[in-house]
């Protein structure tokens, strides 16, 4: 599978040893960042959201401090489904129910062997279709404006 995968500083660390760990097993696009100085996490997640979206990686990995703003700011883009996740049960049910197409990391909040097995899960989950599909599309429709009922 190909994984499109970034970080700002704070998850810069997560980032190096998720990328080895994966390196032999997963085609991995690194879109930085690529030491520990300060950066804008939403340039990042842009970026990973937008090579998932345009097909040139099946998946994203995210990682900042929290998870949290790359998660808010890769979700302002069509198509793109993140979230954060800290346990595997959740990556595998956000990929199964959710068809979770972007995986946001904490590096300040999980530890490198747990992050690593979160990340196992999510890319081993399939998208199981069916009725999370028809919930899928009523979320979609969500981006539509709402007309003004007040």
């Amino acid at each position: 599978m190909k994984i499109a995968i970034a970080s700002d500083h704070a998850g810069f660390q997560l980032k190096e040893f998720l990328v080895q760990r994966l390196l032999g097993d997963h085609e991995l696009l690194d879109l930085g960042t690529f030491d520990t100085e300060s950066v804008d996490y939403p340039d990042f997640a842009v970026s990973v959201g937008a090579s998932v979206r345009r097909g040139e990686a099946e998946r994203g990995i995210l990682v900042c401090g929290t998870g949290i703003g790359m998660a808010i700011a890769a979700n302002k883009l069509a198509d793109i489904r993140a979230a954060v996740i800290h346990d595997t049960f959740s990556a595998r049910v956000a990929v199964e129910h959710n068809d979770l197409n972007v995986l946001a990391l904490g590096g300040r909040v999980v530890g490198t062997e747990l992050a690593f097995e979160v990340v196992r899960a999510f890319l081993g989950a399939r998208f199981a279709g069916g009725r999370h599909q028809r919930r899928l599309d009523l979320i979609e429709a969500l981006e539509r404006p709402i007309p003004d009922l007040s």
